[in-house]
């Protein structure tokens, strides 16, 4: 039995949640709209103010997608009521970040800089030389433009250089020993 699945969603005020005939759900608020098409086999009811899914049976496949469908929906209203953040550092010798409008212009040692467009609804900030925000309402695009960003100079284990997420920790590893 899913757990997760059988939770129902709160709906926050000032959000409007909709379910069409072909088992879409759209999701508007504050900070923009969001949908979801969901497999024909999950049932999504919306009574006052929650959200609750069923599932036909207790096959394997049904209980994955009970849970899977339920919390995407679940990261749809949290990202339209309060909007989801990923924080970068960018560690290195005269390497350097800025951001104008949706275009990310980094220095990161290269011959050539790195200029990378931010996808639609996915808004790039950068508050200092050494760090990139990366903000919106969508939790999968925030985390696929920041992995996207960390892969052009993933940090490396022996000085630390690149760009890394700002909670992650990078294990160091000693250099050479020199000869004696």
């Amino acid at each position: 039995m899913s757990r997760i699945g059988l939770k129902p969603i709160v709906i926050p005020a000032g959000v409007e949640v909709s379910v069409d005939a072909e088992n879409t759900v759209t999701v508007k608020g504050p900070n923009g709209t969001l949908t979801q098409d969901v497999n024909k086999d999950i049932t999504v009811t919306i009574e006052g103010s929650e959200i609750t899914f069923s599932r036909p049976s207790d096959n394997k496949e049904h209980r994955a997608m009970h849970g899977l469908y339920r919390a995407l929906v679940a990261n749809m209203v949290a990202g339209v009521t309060e909007g989801f953040k990923k924080n970068l550092e960018v560690n290195g010798v005269g390497y350097r970040v800025s951001a104008s409008g949706n275009t990310l212009t980094m220095n990161l040692g290269f011959s050539h800089q790195v200029i990378m467009e931010a996808p639609e609804g996915v808004k790039v900030e950068c508050p200092s030389a050494n760090a990139i925000i990366i903000s919106g309402a969508d939790k999968q695009a925030v985390g696929q433009f920041a992995a996207q960003i960390r892969e052009k100079r993933p940090p490396e284990p022996y000085k630390g250089k690149g760009i890394k997420y700002a909670e992650e920790h990078i294990r160091r590893k000693e250099g050479k020993a020199g000869k004696k």
